[in-house]
């Protein structure tokens, strides 16, 4: 009896060793996490937030002469609410006028005292012109009395004839002298009452433009559409207070809703991936299940530091396919943008691949052991990679590290037996 009970026990104790063996062996190898390649669809893609805006717009512009009157700082009184629909004619906006009426007020006093010097010159160049007019009628009768004098002398003695003779020919050259100082008084006089005439006519047009430009000062709508705030280059809308320069004087533009794009910003690590004529696929936040298709049409040569960011980002535009009526200008967009595709390819997660110098590879179980196997990769997106030679879709990979990874042998792709060394090296 007493032998029995000894046999049975050093059986169930030999149970329980075997059993707690297995367990620990079946733990250590849930441990290694496994994942097989999958064959199907690949994509690279590149996502963006983005804003939509309308490809084409008119302009709603404020005085675009102003810089020619020398007005730098115009302010925004009244301004319509953003998305206002308006037609043709109708008020979008009110300028200030003040520096505008002070500059009015310099060039009527300008105008003033143009008028009054055209008029002094006026009366000058009359006054100097009848007294050259008089002194040339005083020296042609003191010729004509020399010429009777001369006359008269004839049967007088030689020198009394000759004495006649003389101011006969100096009264001749004065009147003649008189004639040609005449005729350059009339030529200044002219130029005189040009310059005048071309002051006062400066000041006059100086004026009208002034006054047209007040018109302009009163913004209304060029076309009919909807109102559409302008945007400086941080992206702050242009609203009442604000000023516009006089080298851009747009206060606002009508969209053309008809055509719509994107405008993203694609951060200086994956610009080198996007490039013209790539599709894109857009979705609107305000409409989550609205999905919109696009073609991307420019992508900007420069970078360019956006608010709140220290990263370089370069402007990216995006076309829309689709003719939407529910389409704004300012809904946020996401942008899928993709730039590669294959309809199949065997792929991995990029978590089962491992580089040692020039060296890429994954663990794999083969033939119940452990291998390094090399790959030559193709195609990698954000979590996967495409794998060109070194694996089947039958293969099983690590996810992670296995437990031991000292001594695994190496394949390598073209077929070479593993040397010492490679047998030898421990992963990192």
């Amino acid at each position: 009896m007493n032998k029995r009970t000894l046999t049975l026990g050093l059986l169930g104790v030999i149970v329980l060793v075997a059993i707690g063996w297995w367990t620990r062996s079946d733990s250590e190898q849930t441990r290694d996490l496994m994942v097989y390649p999958d064959r199907g669809p690949f994509r690279v893609t590149v996502t963006t937030t983005g804003e939509l805006q309308a490809k084409n717009s008119v302009e709603i512009a404020g005085p675009r002469e102003a810089r020619r009157a020398r007005i730098y700082n115009i302010a925004i009184t009244r301004l319509v609410p953003e998305g206002t629909i308006v037609e043709r004619g109708d008020f979008v906006a009110e300028l200030d006028r003040s520096e505008l009426n002070s500059r009015l007020q310099d060039v009527r006093l300008e105008l003033q005292t143009a008028q009054s010097q055209y008029e002094q010159t006026q009366l000058d160049t009359s006054l100097t012109l009848s007294e050259a007019r008089d002194e040339q009628v005083s020296l042609r009768f003191a010729m004509e009395e020399a010429q009777l004098r001369m006359e008269q002398a004839a049967y007088e003695a030689p020198s009394v004839r000759r004495q006649a003779q003389i101011d006969y020919e100096k009264a001749e050259r004065d009147y003649e002298q008189a004639v040609a100082n005449y005729e350059t008084k009339v030529k200044q006089a002219r130029a005189q009452m040009r310059e005048s005439a071309a002051q006062l006519s400066k000041a006059q047009n100086e004026l009208r433009e002034l006054e047209a430009l007040s018109e302009d000062f009163t913004i209304r709508a060029p076309e009919n559409g909807m109102v559409v705030y302008r945007r400086d280059r941080r992206g702050r809308k242009l609203t009442e207070g604000g000023t516009i320069s006089p080298w851009n004087p747009v206060v606002a533009t009508l969209p053309d809703l008809s055509v719509m794009q994107s405008i993203t910003f694609v951060n200086e690590v994956d610009i080198q991936k996007v490039k013209a004529r790539q599709p894109v696929e857009v979705g609107l936040d305000a409409a989550p299940d609205k999905r919109l298709t696009g073609t991307v049409t420019s992508v900007a040569n420069i970078g360019e530091e956006r608010p709140n960011s220290d990263a370089k980002v370069f402007r990216v535009e995006i076309e829309i396919s689709e003719r939407d009526t529910t389409l704004r200008p300012a809904m946020t967009t996401s942008n899928t943008i993709v730039v590669a595709e294959r309809e199949e390819a065997l792929h991995i997660p990029l978590e089962t691949v491992h580089t040692q110098d020039s060296l890429t590879y994954v663990f794999a179980r083969r033939g119940g052991g452990v291998v390094r196997q090399q790959v030559r990769l193709g195609l990698l997106n954000e979590n996967r990679a495409i794998v060109d030679a070194g694996v089947t879709p039958e293969d099983a990979l690590y996810l992670s590290l296995p437990a031991d990874t000292s001594g695994l042998p190496l394949l390598t792709l073209d077929g070479d037996p593993p040397r010492d060394d490679q047998l030898a090296r421990r992963t990192p």
